[in-house]
């Protein structure tokens, strides 16, 4: 057999998978976030890489990823002046260029474990593959408020009517072939919340199943969401999304908004 590759060597080659951390004044969870990130794909048999979206960030987010030590698995930074987490996911996606591409969270909520589950799904021919906390093989640690619960439940009747059989839209932790996951970022107009209820509709549309996998989630605490400060926005934006979907597409179209144009990270 022969010897595995070094971690020059490695880093070096192009990855087979590229996943985004969106990150919003994340310099106190962040760090660890990336050593458990990178401990776990420095495991993987194959080429990887981690693309860290400072999002409009006022603490040290951006040097943490810039500093970051180099090693085999590297850490690149993209800006985004756009707020908002689909803001920041959509640069983050449009910036890979690996056959197959993700998303997770900077807290790590999701148990690292899943990617292999995720990847073995992508190579065995598979488009879209989720993490979904309703899976019924789910382990699920939530210290979530009753108002909190009873508000995610809402949204989810909402968001069933948009991506009907899906029965979890918003666990962040999802994994595309590389390709699907560009073009349909490319198209994405959603820049808080309830982005990810539009970028799966939008794999739906093209003809793609969306495939859910059970995970081990863990409810971390500094979540910016606030059922007081942002339930009325993201009943709006599903409203927005549903009327997007519904409208014929004209070809000559202005986005909305663009993404970030910053030479930071890769070209």
């Amino acid at each position: 057999m022969p010897p595995s590759p070094s971690g020059d060597e490695r880093a070096s080659r192009p990855p087979l998978l590229e996943i985004v951390v969106p990150a919003h004044n994340e310099e106190r969870r962040l760090p660890g976030g990336l050593l458990q990130l990178c401990a776990k794909l420095a495991r993987m048999p194959f080429p990887t890489a981690v693309i860290v979206v400072d999002n409009n960030s006022t603490d040290r987010t951006a040097e943490i990823v810039t500093t970051w030590p180099s090693g085999s698995v590297p850490v690149r930074l993209v800006r985004c002046a756009t707020p908002g987490k689909g803001a920041a996911v959509r640069a983050g996606l449009l910036r890979t260029s690996a056959p197959f591409a993700g998303f997770c969270d900077a807290d790590m909520a999701t148990d690292l474990e899943g990617i292999d589950l995720a990847l073995g799904l992508l190579l065995s021919g598979e488009r879209v593959v989720i993490g979904s906390r309703a899976h019924r093989r789910s382990h699920v640690e939530n210290r979530h408020s009753r108002i909190r619960e009873l508000g995610a439940y809402g949204f989810r009747a909402l968001a069933g009517a948009l991506v009907p059989g899906v029965s979890d839209t918003q666990c962040g932790f999802k994994f595309f072939d590389g390709a699907l996951a560009r073009e349909v970022a490319a198209l994405l107009r959603t820049p808080g919340f309830a982005f990810d209820v539009e970028l799966l509709a939008r794999c739906r549309a093209r003809g793609f199943e969306v495939r859910e996998i059970p995970v081990r989630w863990r409810d971390m605490p500094g979540s910016r969401f606030s059922p007081a400060r942002h339930t009325f926005g993201i009943v709006l934006e599903l409203g927005r999304i549903w009327l997007r979907l519904r409208a014929r597409p004209r070809p000559a179209a202005r986005p909305a908004w663009e993404p970030p144009l910053d030479p930071v990270g890769y070209p």
